[in-house]
């Protein structure tokens, strides 16, 4: 596999690369914030760039990087703007992902697993010693990508922080997080928080006709996504509001769940060809739970996910009693899962146990 071949980590399948977005939508705040203090003269060496996964976050960091390498931004009345002609010279160096005063930072390919790392290594950010000094000559501005940070390990984050503490002269670094809470509290310290939001239904909407994806039933996508558009094109990806049906429908029977219909859902989990369906089934039995929970203390959700999930929440979950015990629960599960998966537990086994600690936690409420 070329360098040109390997899988980029912080491009979602089916979507364009960040670098080649050619709309941010819904993060005119976070982008007004930073042309400000562009324009203040009040830079920041370190930006931290947070918000939900999917909002646009990379996609500001690439745009905020053109506009710094290519030195424009300028409207016609004279108001600054993150908007760069695509076929200026450097817009056309950062689309190809060439650009010489440009380093991203992100998890690196393993050549003996032939696999992403699952996280950011130090060699990954030492890579940046090298990049300073061949790209002092320029005497241009130059920008770092670190994608994402919540990614970096220990010795990683440690590097960066260095970096950050005495940023080589005219050197802009910005770090994407989705959990900024799990950063070194020295790095937040470091850095000036742009926040993005999550989308509303019409830039969500405008975000994925941008993309090339187009849903039959958006009531239940957005319900699902939570504002993310990345994490919509992953739905519409792999099926993920059939199998969101799937559930909605096994869970119909609690307090007790049918078991074949339990045993089928985690066989077909299984297999190295399934890796995107487990995943996808762990990732929405959390969101089930979540919404179990929220529905316990706002009531009946105003857009449902499948066919009868209001119907379903607002019976196991009529108040903040319930709340409380669905979050618990998900809580308790979201660990289980992560071990699950970090010890390679058998997808089958670790979907049918919580399914049945969700049945188990059911039972205890109709008893009671």
């Amino acid at each position: 596999m070329t360098v040109d071949t390997l899988p980029e980590p912080d491009r979602i399948e089916g979507a364009p690369h960040p670098r080649e977005t050619a709309m941010l939508f819904g993060q005119s705040k976070a982008e007004a914030d930073f042309l400000d203090a562009f324009q203040s003269g009040r830079m920041h060496s370190g930006w931290l760039i947070t918000g939900p996964r999917g909002v646009g976050k990379a996609t500001l960091a690439w745009k905020i990087a053109t506009f710094l390498l290519a030195d424009e931004g300028v409207g016609l009345f004279g108001d600054p703007t993150l908007y760069v002609d695509p076929e200026h010279p450097d817009a056309r160096l950062v689309h190809s992902g060439a650009h010489p005063r440009l380093s991203v930072i992100r998890r690196p390919w393993d050549e003996k697993t032939k696999k992403l790392r699952s996280e950011i290594t130090v060699d990954a950010v030492r890579t940046l010693k090298t990049f300073f000094q061949m790209s002092s000559a320029d005497g241009g501005r130059r920008v770092v990508i670190v994608d994402a940070a919540d990614e970096l390990n220990r010795n990683a984050a440690n590097a960066i922080l260095k970096e950050l503490e005495e940023p080589p002269a005219n050197t802009v670094i910005m770090l994407i997080a989705h959990q900024p809470s799990r950063l070194l509290p020295t790095i937040r310290s470091r850095c000036r928080e742009l926040r993005c939001s999550s989308l509303n239904a019409s830039e969500l909407q405008q975000a994925l006709e941008q993309s090339g994806h187009a849903a039959d039933n958006a009531e239940s996508l957005a319900a699902l996504a939570g504002g993310s558009a990345g994490d919509a094109i992953r739905l519409l990806n792999h099926d993920g509001l059939q199998l969101y049906g799937e559930l909605i429908k096994l869970f119909e029977g609690m307090p007790r769940i049918d078991r074949p219909a339990a045993l089928k859902l985690a066989d077909s989990c299984t297999g190295r060809a399934a890796d995107v369906r487990f995943g996808m089934t762990l990732d929405l039995i959390d969101l089930f739970l979540s919404r179990a929970a929220r529905a316990g203390l706002m009531g009946e959700p105003n857009a449902q996910g499948a066919m009868g999930e209001a119907r379903l929440l607002t019976r196991i979950s009529p108040d903040d009693r319930m709340a409380r015990k669905w979050a618990q629960l998900q809580q308790d599960l979201s660990n289980r899962s992560r071990h699950g998966r970090a010890v390679n537990l058998d997808p089958a086994a670790l979907i049918l146990d919580i399914i049945f600690k969700i049945e188990e936690t059911a039972l205890g409420v109709a008893a009671a």
